[in-house]
């Protein structure tokens, strides 16, 4: 879409100023979000907090937690208490990663394994971003689908913590990659045509995108590459 171009949001005409200004707050809030990611995780592997999180357990709070950070970031996302929430919210985020962490790092090439789910993380993104930049036709329909897609992982993933299969979990994760891959053009494009008008929700977005498409990596490459 050219940038001389109003588009409109909701019956609203969004100009590309106004474009070109959520998605520069947007990358602002979404690097600095990660800082508080990286503290949780280190805080977590340090003090082994998340150790117990197993099974059902690690599930409930896992989800209880997001959710309810979730929906708290929606009612304050017009203010700047919305920031604090969102980065309390990846904080929260980074220590439930914690867990996974530790166990890729105490493989023999634990560090290299991280270093390359953290490099494909971000491939992915540049790659994504260039597309969302160059793709003109709208991917609103994308929307409904990855939505189911995102479900019937959810509920895979709830089936297989009570199965413990280490061959579901790395056919989650390899379709959980895909998946939010393309919700992460999909996000992305949103933005630049100025779908989404509110720079904390969009960061949001990304940052479910960029720590499912890690997670995922992570697995993939802790399951198949791990060299005890």
């Amino acid at each position: 879409m050219s940038d001389n171009l109003y588009t409109l949001n909701g019956g609203t005409l969004v100009s590309p100023a106004e474009r070109n200004k959520v998605l520069r707050n947007t990358y602002s809030l979404l690097a600095l979000s990660l800082l508080p990611t990286v503290a949780g995780a280190w805080i977590g592997i340090s003090t082994g907090i998340t150790a117990q999180l197993t099974g059902f357990l690690g599930l409930l709070v896992f989800m209880g937690g997001a959710f309810g950070f979730m929906y708290a970031i929606e009612r304050t996302k017009h203010s700047a208490t919305g920031v604090a929430v969102l980065l309390g919210f990846t904080f929260f985020m980074g220590l439930m990663l914690s867990r996974m962490l530790a166990a890729v790092l105490g493989m023999k090439n634990g560090t290299d394994l991280v270093m390359t789910a953290f490099a494909g993380t971000a491939g992915v993104f540049v790659v994504m971003s260039v597309l969302a930049s160059t793709i003109q036709r709208s991917l609103e329909g994308m929307g409904q689908w990855l939505m189911v897609g995102s479900i019937a992982l959810l509920i895979g993933s709830v089936v297989n913590v009570f199965i413990g299969s280490s061959t579901g979990m790395l056919v989650i994760s390899v379709m959980a990659t895909g998946i939010f891959s393309l919700f992460m053009l999909y996000d992305l494009k949103r933005i630049i045509d100025g779908g989404e008008t509110n720079y904390i929700s969009a960061t949001l977005a990304l940052y479910l995108d960029l720590f499912n498409i890690f997670q995922s990596l992570l697995a993939i490459l802790g399951l198949t590459n791990g060299d005890d």
